[in-house]
């Protein structure tokens, strides 16, 4: 059974099995520091609840049944929805994943969920046999077999837990809107954060590396602070606007793969630069450095670009994998040649 102490458990509800925690549906300061932490990606995977049964309201034996993962952010989502609701939520080990990613992944699916109505002993609770599982659960769910194993019977339920009151005032029968899944501008933001941070330590490294060796030339070793400075900012510019732009521009990119739109962001970002005199272009070492920009922040873009597969509804795992098949030898070959004119400039 879950473990106690947590600010959002206020109170249990007494069944044949012994008493259940009762959660809030309201969420504190605290639920949504929380999920600001996680969206920026610190200490996302520890971001967890205990698997079990928990209630909501006052639930009894007749009470509906909703399955979450157990990435907390994925069960507050739901519990807030469950407002003036009685019911019962089975919380199942995930592994701090969300209900979709964890469905691919294999988390979220048929054994975990047998395994989890067992352990609760979920027919003790109730007398009925239907469970509500999240239509993005789906890929990892075998219904048939979830029936077989358990004799629960699995009820899709919508895509967003914003639409549970009215699917239930429907008879738990899903409308056409309800198993739409829509990407739009303010799903796309959310995920910039996390992304950007995710990488930022490797940015500032790679930054850190173009500032010392800027100090680079035929005549040994000095380091400029004012070209070291330009040359890092450009590298922390181009990986801000590539993680940044990409997944706000994302349905207007060129391109079906995400490395394309990535690409054309990296391409539209050096040429900009250099229409605005930021890049060098007299003399063989300022050339040398912009074709050298030219192929690296295309390849950075491209590569924060497929970072963002897991998150869009606008890949699949097949798609993916063809796309990183010629994708990934690209973006290595030109981020090391580029690098390796980059260097080479320092000595023209």
């Amino acid at each position: 059974m879950p473990i106690e102490g947590k600010p959002w458990i206020v109170g249990k509800v007494e069944t044949p099995l012994g008493p259940i925690p009762q959660v809030t549906t309201r969420l504190d300061v605290a639920d949504h520091l929380g999920a600001i932490k996680a969206r920026l990606g610190l200490q996302r995977m520890h971001y967890t609840v205990d698997p079990g049964l928990y209630a909501v309201g006052s639930p009894t034996a007749e009470s509906p049944v909703f399955v979450s993962a157990n990435y907390k952010l994925s069960f507050d989502h739901l519990r807030r929805e469950l407002e003036r609701i009685d019911g019962w939520i089975m919380v199942i080990d995930t592994k701090g994943i969300n209900v979709w990613c964890a469905a691919g992944k294999g988390t979220f699916g048929t054994d975990e969920i047998v395994h989890r109505i067992e352990v609760t002993q979920l027919y003790k609770v109730v007398d009925h046999r239907l469970i509500i599982v999240p239509q993005l659960g789906a890929p990892g769910v075998s219904a048939h077999l979830v029936k077989q194993r358990s004799s629960f019977r699995v009820i899709y339920g919508p895509v967003r837990a914003h639409d549970i009151r009215e699917f239930l005032d429907a008879g738990m029968e899903t409308s056409p809107a309800m198993r739409q899944v829509s990407f739009n501008f303010g799903d796309r933001v959310v995920l910039v954060p996390m992304e950007l941070v995710q990488w930022s330590p490797l940015a500032i490294g790679f930054a850190a590396v173009l500032f010392v060796l800027t100090g680079l030339s035929r005549s040994g070793y000095a380091l400029s602070w004012m070209a070291g400075v330009r040359e890092a900012c450009l590298l922390l510019l181009a990986f801000i606007v590539c993680g940044a732009l990409v997944p706000i521009l994302l349905p207007w990119l060129p391109g079906r793969a995400l490395s394309w739109k990535g690409t054309a962001i990296g391409v539209a970002l050096v040429v900009l630069l250099i229409i605005m005199g930021f890049m060098p272009t007299v003399q063989l070492a300022g050339q040398l450095e912009t074709v050298a920009w030219v192929l690296l922040m295309p390849a950075l873009g491209a590569f924060m670009a497929m970072n963002f597969t897991g998150a869009t509804t606008y890949t699949s795992l097949s798609g993916v994998k063809r796309e990183m098949r010629f994708a990934l030898p690209a973006q290595i070959a030109a981020a090391v040649l580029g690098f390796a004119l980059w260097v080479a400039a320092r000595f023209f």
